[in-house]
């Protein structure tokens, strides 16, 4: 993967995909899928800067699993893989 850090309070993503979906021997296509909120976070920015100036740390790391929501973020591609960057204030949780 290229070298990409995101800005201030924002993080790059990689969403966990969920396994496919056989409801009585049917195999449901991707486009009728609905997307997986949950992802893992690949690296992170230096910190949310406050009015005052101040720089907090963020609360996530790389590593972390996590859980947004549904229409959170933007997607990108980046050397054929799909990714995501958002806003820590759109991370729902961190799992584990």
């Amino acid at each position: 993967m290229a070298k990409v850090r995101p800005l201030h309070d924002r993080l790059l993503v990689k969403r966990i995909e969920e396994a496919e979906t056989v409801k009585g021997g049917i195999i449901i296509p991707d486009s009728a899928k609905e997307k997986p909120q949950e992802g893992e976070v690949v690296a992170v920015g230096n910190g949310k800067i406050l009015d005052n100036g101040t720089k907090v740390a963020l609360d996530v790391k790389a590593g972390d699993k996590i859980l947004f929501g549904k229409y959170s973020g933007t997607d990108i591609k980046l050397d054929g893989e799909e990714y995501m960057i958002l806003r820590e204030d759109e991370v729902l949780a961190v799992i584990g």
